[in-house]
């Protein structure tokens, strides 16, 4: 003990906090599994801490009643739903039929095609909240199409990148549903809170898209008469009314029975999943095979999130025991500025990680160190989640490790580079940043439909 002792200052508790969580942050850039490597780090500095005197085992008699306070929870019930009602939509033919149609209706527009994008991402967002399934889907069907007929690779990579990231804002969507979990406030709210700045980067998009056809005719031109022709000819009306009704109405199952009261989103997610069979079904799309197929996606991906839960709990826990949480509670809480600084540092922090990790990580690690300080100094924390939200959906964009830009490159044609697809999100990703401060700024924007839904 005397050699211990002897490097007392260096081995405290108050700095084996913040070791813990900078060991876990480096395994994750090298790749680790998110749920081992936050699992590995809490055994291995628990076992520091109790050889140092530091930390107390009965820290962990706590693990199996968190664990089966996770598998419980009806909030995260909703995970699955989503997931398997996004991954049935993709499967339907549902994107496909929106994509041709819409940008046929938008095709005597500059920037029409890239319009379209926008525009089916934002209802793609609303029924699906899957940003592999609406990235992956519209790379394949519109960036060939946008290629072909003279669009710039930069604005066509980055429009179709940035509208697959409107599902993470607009609802339903997986990372509030984390998020509400996380924060201890309703999903509904969250919901409710997140519409009008989910349309508002969708509506930044559109504009952008537009802004740049206007001053650059050549990098989004229409698209040929003959063309609109072609595809627009006998029967077009009903087919326009095939693509755009159905998704429509799944929207008003889902979103409108959280947003009237009539359903939990645990229950609406139910909900769509049934409507997203009916519309396979429908397209002649529902067979035992896709079936299978969306079970099996469903089943990994809520398995994932669930391991992630795990291994956050007993690094949490590791954590707490080692008073992590009161020396970043101490240094959050004597920030200059109280609120803004907190704001500035909380924002910054989750943007940077978002460059590096995945929002699941950043949800189940540095989300529940600033949920404490948030609520000592008064913060609305609906509003906070929304702001949350529109940061992470920052994360799918922003290179090297932004999902969305892996998705997209994984079905990019011959001739697009990665260094095009980096290049065509930055405009978008300043966008996004230019709504987040908006809705910092004016906090109504987020607190005006949840106040009209509770009147």
């Amino acid at each position: 003990m005397d050699f211990w002792n002897q490097y007392e200052i260096v081995f405290d508790s108050e700095w084996l906090g913040p070791m813990m969580f900078l060991g876990a942050l480096v395994l994750l850039s090298f790749g680790y599994p998110v749920a081992f490597a936050l699992g590995g780090v809490a055994i291995v500095f628990a076992i520091i801490g109790i050889v140092l005197g530091v930390f107390d085992p009965i820290f962990l008699t706590a693990m199996p009643q968190r664990i089966f306070g996770t598998m419980s929870n009806y909030t995260l019930l909703a995970i699955p739903y989503f997931i398997f009602m996004g991954s049935m939509l993709e499967r339907s033919g549902i994107a496909e039929k929106l994509l041709e149609t819409v940008g046929i209706l938008l095709g005597k527009l500059r920037g029409g095609l890239a319009l379209a994008v926008v525009l089916v991402g934002a209802l793609l967002a609303a029924t699906t909240g899957v940003v592999a399934a609406t990235v992956v889907a519209m790379g394949l069907i519109s960036l060939p199409i946008m290629l072909r007929y003279g669009y710039n690779k930069e604005l066509a990579t980055g429009v179709i990148a940035a509208s697959g990231t409107l599902g993470q804002i607009i609802p339903p969507s997986v990372v509030l549903v984390v998020l509400g979990d996380q924060l201890g406030v309703s999903v509904g709210d969250l919901f409710v809170g997140s519409v009008i700045p989910g349309l508002m980067m969708a509506g930044a998009f559109a504009l952008h898209v537009l802004i740049s056809a206007w001053i650059r005719p050549d990098i989004a031109p229409a698209l040929p008469e003959t063309v609109r022709k072609e595809f627009g000819g006998k029967g077009f009306f009903g087919r326009v009314f095939n693509a755009i009704v159905p998704p429509l109405v799944l929207i008003l199952l889902v979103l409108g029975s959280i947003f009237f009261g009539y359903a939990t989103p645990t229950e609406a997610g139910a909900v769509g999943s049934l409507g997203a069979i009916v519309l396979a079904a429908l397209n002649r799309q529902l067979s035992w095979e896709s079936i299978k197929g969306v079970c099996d996606v469903t089943l990994r991906n809520t398995a994932m999130v669930v391991f992630i839960l795990f291994g956050s709990t007993a690094f949490s826990l590791v954590f707490r025991g080692l008073d992590g949480d009161r020396f970043v509670f101490d240094v959050l809480t004597n920030l200059p500025g109280e609120e803004v600084g907190f704001l500035f540092v909380s924002m910054f922090v989750v943007f940077l990680l978002g460059f590096f990790i995945d929002f699941f990580e950043i949800c189940f690690i540095v989300v529940p160190l600033f949920v404490p300080v948030a609520r000592q100094l008064n913060l609305d924390l609906v509003w906070y989640g929304v702001v949350l939200g529109a940061n992470l959906q920052t994360s799918f964009l922003t290179p090297p490790f932004g999902f969305a830009l892996f998705y997209l490159r994984s079905v990019a044609p011959e001739g697009v580079t990665t260094a095009n697809i980096y290049k065509g999100v930055i405009p978008f990703i300043l966008l996004q940043l230019l709504v987040l401060i908006l809705i910092i700024v004016f906090p109504g924007i987020v607190s005006f439909l949840p106040s009209i839904a509770k009147t």
